[in-house]
């Protein structure tokens, strides 16, 4: 038996060209207030870290954050770290409660959860290299020849910069499609029009035979949503995501009690009992944990089972191989989230430039292989003169 010796976390700060920051590119949570420049700032994630878990005989399992990522590395190092050095790494569901119940006073959500979440990934990246298996094998094996996935992107711009974008994704054969309204509360009536303007233009291209997803970003308020809904109710969209706080349960429920268009989220709950008050109180008709937010591989497969048995589908948020695996080995994972490979913008795209082994989505499906060891992910330096790397 090997133990774990070391847990070694980095920051990684993007340096290099990004695209610039536009107005009414994406709505979010900060769209509430009174402020100038960029309301978006403080959701574009242009840090990452790393975490790297060794055990004695040499073996390195990797995991990830983009939260709040130089305060989740101090939590890691000063708390989590010494909880988990010295132990089997596969014990992993009491390394997982030791973690949890030993912080529970202060990290049961937000930067301590994010912590946790990020060990628990190097763990399960640990375990299969450990025992030269892919992740999804010791989850439970394939549920699929291979995973379909939905293009995300097209962020709020001019109708002909989206309708172009809509038509070069198109080529690479998606299913579906997820795209991000501009337009919020703050700019009424004539923001509501722009808004719709856009998905019926998505639609003249995409048509009717894929499904298109809507994403508000918790820019929008429960007034603002219920006038919305009866709106887009004609262009059929597969869900409206995030279109209040995440703090907003009741207007969750009230949303999908309108059973006008199905209602997701969960991107930004932090535990398997937040997720489970989502699906009890039916306030959500896809879920969409963050598996490095929500507790790491650990807490998304318990979340899984809940979700399965009230037969809600699980849908993890953004691409990322941990994702991947997770909804291989899950028949309740449809599909998954797939951001194409892009020039550095909100920042979800830093993951293709700090590691290598993603798979590339063909014909609108990405494909695992079944002989690659753990997550299949290495740290790569092709772009570390782009990067300063804090230790």
């Amino acid at each position: 038996m090997t133990r774990i010796k070391s847990v070694r976390t980095r920051v990684w700060n993007w340096t290099g060209p990004t695209v610039p920051p536009q107005g009414h590119f994406c709505t979010n949570a900060s769209d509430a207030l009174w402020t100038k420049g960029d309301a978006m700032s403080s959701f574009r994630f242009h840090q990452w870290l790393t975490c790297e878990v060794e055990t004695e005989d040499g073996t390195i399992g990797i995991g990830n954050a983009a939260l709040a990522p130089s305060v989740v590395k101090k939590a890691i190092d000063e708390w989590y770290a010494p909880l988990v050095i010295g132990e089997d790494p596969f014990d992993y569901a009491y390394l997982w409660e030791k973690m949890y119940r030993t912080t529970h006073a202060w990290g049961r959500k937000g930067v301590g959860m994010t912590a946790i979440s990020a060990i628990d990934i190097a763990i399960w990246d640990l375990m299969g290299k450990l025992v030269g298996k892919p992740v999804f094998k010791l989850l439970g094996g394939r549920t699929k020849e291979k995973i379909p996935v939905y293009y995300s992107k097209l962020y709020a711009d001019s109708v002909e910069v989206m309708q172009k974008e809509a038509q070069e994704a198109q080529k690479n054969g998606y299913l579906a499609y997820k795209t991000r309204f501009g337009f919020g509360p703050k700019d009424g009536m004539p923001g509501m029009r722009e808004n719709i303007k856009r998905v019926e233009a998505l639609r003249e291209v995409l048509g009717y035979d894929v499904d298109l997803m809507l994403e508000c970003y918790m820019g929008w308020n429960l007034d603002y949503a219920k006038r919305m809904l009866p709106k887009l109710a004609k262009f059929e969209p597969r869900w409206l995501e995030e279109p209040v706080i995440a703090d907003d349960v009741e207007g969750y429920k009230q949303l999908s009690a309108m059973n006008i268009i199905p209602i997701s989220g969960g991107e930004h709950e932090y535990s398997v009992i937040g997720c489970k008050d989502l699906i009890e109180q039916k306030a959500v008709s896809v879920l969409q944990y963050d598996t490095n937010r929500v507790g790491g591989i650990t807490a998304a497969q318990k979340i899984n089972a809940i979700a399965e048995a009230h037969q809600i589908p699980v849908i993890p948020h953004a691409g990322q191989m941990h994702n991947y695996h997770l909804t291989m080995a899950n028949t309740n994972c449809p599909i998954s989230e797939y951001f194409p490979v892009f020039d550095v913008e909100v920042g979800n795209e830093l993951f293709y430039y700090i590691f290598e082994g993603d798979p590339e989505a063909k014909d609108g499906y990405l494909q695992l292989d079944d002989n690659l060891p753990g997550l299949g992910i290495s740290i790569t330096d092709k772009h570390s003169q782009h990067f300063e790397i804090f230790e």
